[in-house]
Protein backbone atom coordinates (compact mmCIF):
# COMPACT_ATOMS: atom_id res chain seq x y z
CA UNK A 1 0.00 0.00 0.00
CA UNK A 2 2.86 2.40 0.72
CA UNK A 3 4.09 1.95 -2.86
CA UNK A 4 0.66 2.94 -4.19
CA UNK A 5 0.54 5.97 -1.90
CA UNK A 6 3.98 7.12 -3.01
CA UNK A 7 3.14 6.58 -6.69
CA UNK A 8 0.03 8.77 -6.59
CA UNK A 9 1.83 11.46 -4.60
CA UNK A 10 4.41 11.46 -7.39
CA UNK A 11 1.62 11.63 -10.01
CA UNK A 12 0.17 14.70 -8.29
CA UNK A 13 3.54 16.46 -8.01
CA UNK A 14 4.54 15.69 -11.59
CA UNK A 15 1.11 16.77 -12.86
CA UNK A 16 1.39 20.13 -11.08
CA UNK A 17 4.75 20.82 -12.72
CA UNK A 18 4.16 18.93 -15.99
CA UNK A 19 4.53 22.02 -18.19
CA UNK A 20 7.86 22.93 -16.60
CA UNK A 21 9.08 19.32 -16.79
CA UNK A 22 8.10 19.17 -20.46
CA UNK A 23 10.56 21.99 -21.14
CA UNK A 24 13.42 20.08 -19.50
CA UNK A 25 15.69 17.49 -21.21
CA UNK A 26 14.17 14.64 -19.20
CA UNK A 27 11.18 12.35 -19.72
CA UNK A 28 8.36 11.55 -17.33
CA UNK A 29 9.37 7.88 -17.53
CA UNK A 30 12.82 8.78 -16.18
CA UNK A 31 11.24 10.49 -13.18
CA UNK A 32 9.08 7.51 -12.32
CA UNK A 33 11.84 4.95 -12.76
CA UNK A 34 14.01 6.96 -10.34
CA UNK A 35 11.05 7.22 -7.95
CA UNK A 36 10.57 3.45 -8.18
CA UNK A 37 14.27 2.82 -7.58
CA UNK A 38 14.11 5.10 -4.53
CA UNK A 39 11.11 3.14 -3.23
CA UNK A 40 12.80 -0.21 -3.95
CA UNK A 41 16.03 0.82 -2.28
CA UNK A 42 14.58 2.34 0.91
CA UNK A 43 11.21 0.63 1.43
CA UNK A 44 10.40 -2.60 -0.41
CA UNK A 45 13.88 -4.14 -0.47
CA UNK A 46 14.57 -7.15 -2.68
CA UNK A 47 11.72 -7.90 -5.09
CA UNK A 48 11.68 -11.04 -7.25
CA UNK A 49 9.82 -10.22 -10.46
CA UNK A 50 9.21 -13.93 -11.10
CA UNK A 51 7.35 -14.52 -7.82
CA UNK A 52 3.89 -13.34 -6.65
CA UNK A 53 2.55 -10.88 -5.72
CA UNK A 54 4.79 -8.52 -7.69
CA UNK A 55 4.92 -10.75 -10.76
CA UNK A 56 1.11 -10.81 -10.90
CA UNK A 57 0.68 -7.08 -10.28
CA UNK A 58 3.35 -5.94 -12.72
CA UNK A 59 2.26 -8.32 -15.47
CA UNK A 60 -1.43 -7.36 -15.13
CA UNK A 61 -0.79 -3.61 -15.28
CA UNK A 62 1.79 -3.93 -18.05
CA UNK A 63 -0.49 -6.30 -19.98
CA UNK A 64 -3.43 -3.87 -19.92
CA UNK A 65 -1.16 -0.96 -20.86
CA UNK A 66 0.33 -2.81 -23.84
CA UNK A 67 -3.06 -4.04 -25.08
CA UNK A 68 -4.33 -0.46 -25.13
CA UNK A 69 -1.14 0.77 -26.82
CA UNK A 70 -1.26 -1.99 -29.47
CA UNK A 71 -4.94 -1.41 -30.19
CA UNK A 72 -4.86 2.40 -30.24
CA UNK A 73 -1.59 2.67 -32.19
CA UNK A 74 -2.74 0.16 -34.81
CA UNK A 75 -6.11 1.92 -35.21
CA UNK A 76 -4.39 5.30 -35.57
CA UNK A 77 -1.57 4.24 -37.90
CA UNK A 78 -3.46 1.68 -39.99
CA UNK A 79 -2.29 -0.40 -42.95
CA UNK A 80 -2.40 2.68 -45.18
CA UNK A 81 0.75 3.77 -43.36
CA UNK A 82 2.64 1.04 -45.21
CA UNK A 83 2.40 3.24 -48.30
CA UNK A 84 5.20 5.13 -46.56
CA UNK A 85 8.22 3.51 -48.23
CA UNK A 86 10.56 4.19 -45.30
CA UNK A 87 8.17 2.68 -42.74
CA UNK A 88 7.72 -0.43 -44.86
CA UNK A 89 11.49 -0.88 -45.08
CA UNK A 90 11.87 -0.52 -41.30
CA UNK A 91 9.08 -3.00 -40.57
CA UNK A 92 9.80 -5.64 -43.22
CA UNK A 93 13.61 -5.48 -43.37
CA UNK A 94 14.93 -3.75 -40.26
CA UNK A 95 12.70 -5.48 -37.67
CA UNK A 96 13.62 -9.09 -38.61
CA UNK A 97 17.28 -8.10 -38.95
CA UNK A 98 17.20 -6.48 -35.51
CA UNK A 99 15.88 -9.72 -34.03
CA UNK A 100 18.51 -11.80 -35.87
CA UNK A 101 21.36 -9.53 -34.77
CA UNK A 102 19.99 -9.53 -31.23
CA UNK A 103 19.95 -13.33 -31.19
CA UNK A 104 23.49 -13.62 -32.55
CA UNK A 105 24.98 -11.11 -30.09
CA UNK A 106 23.15 -12.73 -27.16
CA UNK A 107 24.46 -16.15 -28.20
CA UNK A 108 28.02 -14.80 -28.37
CA UNK A 109 27.95 -12.88 -25.08
CA UNK A 110 26.02 -15.54 -23.13
CA UNK A 111 27.25 -18.90 -24.46
CA UNK A 112 25.72 -20.77 -21.52
CA UNK A 113 22.19 -19.70 -22.46
CA UNK A 114 20.15 -21.99 -24.74
CA UNK A 115 19.87 -20.51 -28.22
CA UNK A 116 16.08 -20.22 -28.00
CA UNK A 117 16.48 -17.95 -24.96
CA UNK A 118 18.86 -15.78 -27.00
CA UNK A 119 16.00 -15.68 -29.52
CA UNK A 120 13.55 -14.51 -26.87
CA UNK A 121 15.98 -11.76 -25.83
CA UNK A 122 16.31 -10.64 -29.45
CA UNK A 123 12.53 -10.61 -30.02
CA UNK A 124 11.70 -8.91 -26.71
CA UNK A 125 14.16 -6.07 -27.33
CA UNK A 126 13.26 -5.46 -30.99
CA UNK A 127 10.14 -3.25 -30.65
CA UNK A 128 10.47 0.47 -30.05
CA UNK A 129 8.38 2.58 -27.67
CA UNK A 130 6.27 5.40 -29.10
CA UNK A 131 5.79 7.02 -25.69
CA UNK A 132 9.53 7.40 -25.17
CA UNK A 133 9.93 8.95 -28.61
CA UNK A 134 7.29 11.66 -28.27
CA UNK A 135 9.82 14.48 -28.06
CA UNK A 136 11.13 13.48 -31.48
CA UNK A 137 7.86 12.86 -33.32
CA UNK A 138 6.31 16.08 -31.99
CA UNK A 139 9.22 18.29 -32.98
CA UNK A 140 7.78 20.19 -35.95
CA UNK A 141 11.25 21.32 -37.01
CA UNK A 142 12.15 17.76 -38.00
CA UNK A 143 11.04 16.87 -41.56
CA UNK A 144 7.54 15.41 -41.46
CA UNK A 145 8.55 12.37 -43.50
CA UNK A 146 11.11 11.35 -40.86
CA UNK A 147 8.79 12.03 -37.93
CA UNK A 148 5.97 10.09 -39.54
CA UNK A 149 8.24 7.16 -40.35
CA UNK A 150 9.44 6.81 -36.75
CA UNK A 151 5.88 7.15 -35.47
CA UNK A 152 4.56 4.45 -37.81
CA UNK A 153 7.45 2.14 -36.99
CA UNK A 154 6.94 2.40 -33.23
CA UNK A 155 3.19 1.98 -33.67
CA UNK A 156 3.46 -1.28 -35.62
CA UNK A 157 6.72 -3.03 -34.73
CA UNK A 158 5.62 -4.16 -31.27
CA UNK A 159 2.79 -6.16 -32.81
CA UNK A 160 5.21 -7.46 -35.43
CA UNK A 161 7.61 -8.76 -32.78
CA UNK A 162 5.05 -10.94 -30.98
CA UNK A 163 4.93 -13.82 -33.54
CA UNK A 164 8.74 -14.16 -33.38
CA UNK A 165 8.58 -14.25 -29.59
CA UNK A 166 5.85 -16.92 -29.59
CA UNK A 167 7.89 -19.17 -31.87
CA UNK A 168 10.99 -18.90 -29.65
CA UNK A 169 8.86 -19.58 -26.56
CA UNK A 170 7.44 -22.67 -28.30
CA UNK A 171 10.95 -23.96 -29.00
CA UNK A 172 11.90 -23.27 -25.39
CA UNK A 173 8.92 -25.22 -24.10
CA UNK A 174 9.81 -28.14 -26.33
CA UNK A 175 13.38 -28.12 -25.00
CA UNK A 176 12.31 -27.94 -21.37
CA UNK A 177 9.64 -30.67 -21.37
CA UNK A 178 11.32 -32.91 -23.95
CA UNK A 179 8.36 -33.05 -26.29
CA UNK A 180 8.51 -32.88 -30.10
CA UNK A 181 9.21 -29.33 -31.23
CA UNK A 182 6.52 -29.65 -33.90
CA UNK A 183 3.83 -29.80 -31.22
CA UNK A 184 4.83 -26.47 -29.68
CA UNK A 185 5.38 -24.79 -33.04
CA UNK A 186 1.85 -25.85 -33.91
CA UNK A 187 0.61 -24.32 -30.64
CA UNK A 188 2.47 -21.07 -31.44
CA UNK A 189 0.95 -20.96 -34.93
CA UNK A 190 -2.49 -21.57 -33.40
CA UNK A 191 -1.91 -18.66 -31.03
CA UNK A 192 -0.98 -16.44 -33.95
CA UNK A 193 -3.87 -17.69 -36.14
CA UNK A 194 -6.56 -17.46 -33.45
CA UNK A 195 -5.23 -14.05 -32.46
CA UNK A 196 -5.56 -12.79 -36.04
CA UNK A 197 -9.07 -14.23 -36.45
CA UNK A 198 -10.34 -12.81 -33.15
CA UNK A 199 -8.78 -9.42 -33.87
CA UNK A 200 -10.38 -9.27 -37.31
CA UNK A 201 -13.76 -10.42 -36.03
CA UNK A 202 -13.99 -8.13 -33.01
CA UNK A 203 -12.45 -5.14 -34.79
CA UNK A 204 -14.63 -5.34 -37.91
CA UNK A 205 -17.91 -6.26 -36.19
CA UNK A 206 -17.35 -3.92 -33.24
CA UNK A 207 -16.40 -1.06 -35.56
CA UNK A 208 -19.50 -1.67 -37.69
CA UNK A 209 -21.74 -1.65 -34.59
CA UNK A 210 -20.24 1.62 -33.36
CA UNK A 211 -20.71 3.20 -36.79
CA UNK A 212 -24.37 2.12 -36.90
CA UNK A 213 -24.96 3.46 -33.39
CA UNK A 214 -23.29 6.74 -34.35
CA UNK A 215 -25.37 7.07 -37.52
CA UNK A 216 -28.55 6.49 -35.50
CA UNK A 217 -27.50 8.98 -32.84
CA UNK A 218 -27.58 6.31 -30.13
CA UNK A 219 -24.05 6.76 -28.82
CA UNK A 220 -22.43 9.76 -27.14
CA UNK A 221 -18.80 10.77 -27.82
CA UNK A 222 -17.74 9.69 -24.32
CA UNK A 223 -19.27 6.25 -24.64
CA UNK A 224 -17.89 5.86 -28.14
CA UNK A 225 -14.43 6.09 -26.63
CA UNK A 226 -15.45 3.64 -23.89
CA UNK A 227 -16.81 1.26 -26.55
CA UNK A 228 -13.45 1.31 -28.37
CA UNK A 229 -11.62 0.55 -25.13
CA UNK A 230 -14.05 -2.30 -24.47
CA UNK A 231 -13.25 -3.68 -27.92
CA UNK A 232 -9.52 -3.53 -27.14
CA UNK A 233 -9.93 -5.53 -23.93
CA UNK A 234 -12.43 -7.92 -25.57
CA UNK A 235 -10.00 -8.84 -28.34
CA UNK A 236 -7.40 -9.74 -25.74
CA UNK A 237 -9.72 -11.73 -23.43
CA UNK A 238 -11.52 -13.66 -26.19
CA UNK A 239 -8.27 -14.62 -27.91
CA UNK A 240 -6.69 -15.64 -24.61
CA UNK A 241 -9.70 -17.78 -23.67
CA UNK A 242 -9.63 -19.80 -26.91
CA UNK A 243 -5.86 -20.28 -26.96
CA UNK A 244 -4.89 -17.35 -29.16
CA UNK A 245 -2.43 -14.54 -28.54
CA UNK A 246 -4.24 -11.64 -26.91
CA UNK A 247 -1.53 -9.21 -27.99
CA UNK A 248 -1.77 -10.20 -31.66
CA UNK A 249 -5.57 -9.99 -31.37
CA UNK A 250 -5.36 -6.47 -29.92
CA UNK A 251 -2.95 -5.40 -32.66
CA UNK A 252 -5.04 -6.85 -35.53
CA UNK A 253 -8.23 -5.63 -33.85
CA UNK A 254 -6.89 -2.09 -33.87
CA UNK A 255 -5.99 -2.34 -37.56
CA UNK A 256 -9.47 -3.69 -38.36
CA UNK A 257 -11.21 -1.00 -36.31
CA UNK A 258 -9.15 1.73 -37.98
CA UNK A 259 -10.16 0.34 -41.38
CA UNK A 260 -13.89 0.50 -40.52
CA UNK A 261 -13.95 3.64 -38.35
CA UNK A 262 -11.57 6.13 -39.92
CA UNK A 263 -11.40 8.42 -36.87
CA UNK A 264 -11.03 5.65 -34.27
CA UNK A 265 -7.36 6.40 -33.72
CA UNK A 266 -7.92 10.07 -32.97
CA UNK A 267 -10.73 9.20 -30.56
CA UNK A 268 -8.54 6.69 -28.71
CA UNK A 269 -5.68 9.19 -28.67
CA UNK A 270 -7.38 11.09 -25.85
CA UNK A 271 -7.34 8.00 -23.67
CA UNK A 272 -3.78 6.97 -24.52
CA UNK A 273 -2.53 10.45 -23.63
CA UNK A 274 -4.32 10.49 -20.25
CA UNK A 275 -5.39 7.22 -18.64
CA UNK A 276 -3.02 5.25 -20.87
CA UNK A 277 -0.12 7.44 -19.79
CA UNK A 278 -1.04 6.76 -16.16
CA UNK A 279 -0.72 3.01 -16.73
CA UNK A 280 2.52 3.55 -18.63
CA UNK A 281 4.07 5.54 -15.79
CA UNK A 282 2.93 2.94 -13.27
CA UNK A 283 4.77 0.24 -15.24
CA UNK A 284 7.98 2.29 -15.20
CA UNK A 285 7.55 3.02 -11.49
CA UNK A 286 7.25 -0.72 -10.79
CA UNK A 287 10.19 -1.39 -13.11
CA UNK A 288 12.25 0.98 -10.97
CA UNK A 289 11.34 -1.05 -7.88
CA UNK A 290 12.23 -4.44 -9.34
CA UNK A 291 15.37 -3.32 -11.19
CA UNK A 292 17.28 -2.35 -8.03
CA UNK A 293 18.22 -5.95 -7.06
CA UNK A 294 19.43 -6.58 -10.62
CA UNK A 295 22.36 -4.22 -10.09
CA UNK A 296 23.90 -6.75 -7.72
CA UNK A 297 24.01 -9.33 -10.54
CA UNK A 298 25.19 -6.88 -13.20
CA UNK A 299 28.06 -8.20 -15.35
CA UNK A 300 30.05 -6.59 -18.14
CA UNK A 301 28.35 -8.91 -20.62
CA UNK A 302 24.88 -7.69 -19.60
CA UNK A 303 25.95 -4.04 -19.75
CA UNK A 304 27.67 -4.55 -23.11
CA UNK A 305 24.60 -6.23 -24.56
CA UNK A 306 22.41 -3.33 -23.39
CA UNK A 307 24.74 -0.83 -25.09
CA UNK A 308 24.93 -2.89 -28.30
CA UNK A 309 21.15 -3.35 -28.31
CA UNK A 310 20.64 0.41 -28.41
CA UNK A 311 23.38 0.99 -30.98
CA UNK A 312 24.73 -1.64 -33.40
CA UNK A 313 21.88 -4.15 -33.06
CA UNK A 314 19.35 -1.40 -33.81
CA UNK A 315 21.26 1.00 -36.03
CA UNK A 316 22.88 -1.44 -38.47
CA UNK A 317 19.55 -3.05 -39.54
CA UNK A 318 18.05 0.42 -39.95
CA UNK A 319 20.99 1.45 -42.15
CA UNK A 320 20.69 -1.74 -44.23
CA UNK A 321 16.94 -1.28 -44.68
CA UNK A 322 17.43 2.30 -45.90
CA UNK A 323 19.99 1.45 -48.60
CA UNK A 324 18.89 2.99 -51.88
CA UNK A 325 16.68 5.68 -50.33
CA UNK A 326 19.31 8.40 -50.88
CA UNK A 327 18.82 9.65 -47.32
CA UNK A 328 21.68 11.68 -45.84
CA UNK A 329 23.98 9.82 -43.44
CA UNK A 330 22.88 11.97 -40.49
CA UNK A 331 19.24 11.05 -41.17
CA UNK A 332 20.08 7.34 -41.15
CA UNK A 333 22.00 7.74 -37.87
CA UNK A 334 19.19 9.82 -36.37
CA UNK A 335 16.52 7.23 -37.25
CA UNK A 336 18.76 4.42 -36.07
CA UNK A 337 19.41 6.01 -32.69
CA UNK A 338 15.82 6.91 -31.90
CA UNK A 339 14.49 3.42 -31.36
CA UNK A 340 13.90 3.49 -27.59
CA UNK A 341 12.98 0.28 -25.76
CA UNK A 342 10.19 0.46 -23.23
CA UNK A 343 6.78 -0.94 -22.37
CA UNK A 344 6.59 -3.61 -25.09
CA UNK A 345 9.98 -5.09 -24.14
CA UNK A 346 8.98 -5.29 -20.47
CA UNK A 347 5.67 -7.00 -21.27
CA UNK A 348 7.17 -9.45 -23.78
CA UNK A 349 9.80 -10.45 -21.22
CA UNK A 350 7.11 -10.98 -18.58
CA UNK A 351 5.06 -12.98 -21.12
CA UNK A 352 8.02 -15.30 -21.71
CA UNK A 353 8.47 -15.77 -17.96
CA UNK A 354 4.75 -16.48 -17.55
CA UNK A 355 4.70 -19.05 -20.37
CA UNK A 356 7.98 -20.81 -19.54
CA UNK A 357 7.90 -20.76 -15.74
CA UNK A 358 11.33 -21.43 -14.26
CA UNK A 359 14.03 -22.05 -16.88
CA UNK A 360 17.84 -22.06 -17.22
CA UNK A 361 19.29 -18.57 -17.57
CA UNK A 362 16.15 -16.89 -16.23
CA UNK A 363 18.04 -14.37 -14.06
CA UNK A 364 20.35 -13.38 -16.92
CA UNK A 365 17.38 -12.99 -19.26
CA UNK A 366 15.51 -10.70 -16.88
CA UNK A 367 18.62 -8.63 -16.20
CA UNK A 368 19.44 -8.20 -19.90
CA UNK A 369 15.95 -7.01 -20.87
CA UNK A 370 15.28 -4.78 -17.86
CA UNK A 371 18.76 -3.20 -17.80
CA UNK A 372 18.48 -2.48 -21.54
CA UNK A 373 15.11 -0.78 -21.03
CA UNK A 374 16.49 1.16 -18.07
CA UNK A 375 19.49 2.34 -20.09
CA UNK A 376 17.24 3.24 -23.02
CA UNK A 377 14.91 5.35 -20.90
CA UNK A 378 17.82 7.48 -19.70
CA UNK A 379 19.94 7.48 -22.88
CA UNK A 380 17.07 8.39 -25.19
CA UNK A 381 15.37 10.64 -22.65
CA UNK A 382 18.50 12.74 -22.10
CA UNK A 383 19.42 13.01 -25.78
CA UNK A 384 16.00 13.36 -27.43
CA UNK A 385 15.60 17.12 -27.16
CA UNK A 386 19.19 18.10 -27.93
CA UNK A 387 19.72 15.71 -30.85
CA UNK A 388 16.31 16.52 -32.33
CA UNK A 389 17.07 20.22 -32.35
CA UNK A 390 20.57 19.60 -33.72
CA UNK A 391 19.24 17.36 -36.49
CA UNK A 392 16.50 19.85 -37.35
CA UNK A 393 19.07 22.67 -37.56
CA UNK A 394 21.36 20.65 -39.84
CA UNK A 395 18.49 19.72 -42.16
CA UNK A 396 16.69 23.07 -42.23
CA UNK A 397 15.47 23.76 -45.71
CA UNK A 398 16.56 20.37 -47.07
Amino acid sequence: MVELLFFFIMILIVSLFSYKIGKMPISFQMIFIVAGMFMGWLVTGYVDVTEPPYSTIIFLIAEIALVIVLFSDASRVGLKALKNNLSTRLLIVSLPLTIIFGVLVAALLFPNLPWWLAGIIGAALAPTDAALGQIVVKNKNIPERIRKTLEIESGLNDGGSVPFLLVFIAIGLASEVFKPIGYFIEVALEQIGFGILVGLGVGLIGGWLVLKARDKGWITPVYQRIAFLALAILTFIIADEIGGSGFIAAFIGGLALGYVVKDAGSILMDFSEAEGQLLNLMVFFLLGIVVVPLFFNLTWQILLYAVLSLTIIRMLPVAISLIGTKLRWNTVLFMGWFGPRGLASVVLALLAISELGSFPGEDTFISVVFITVLLSVFAHGLTASHLSNLYAKENKGK
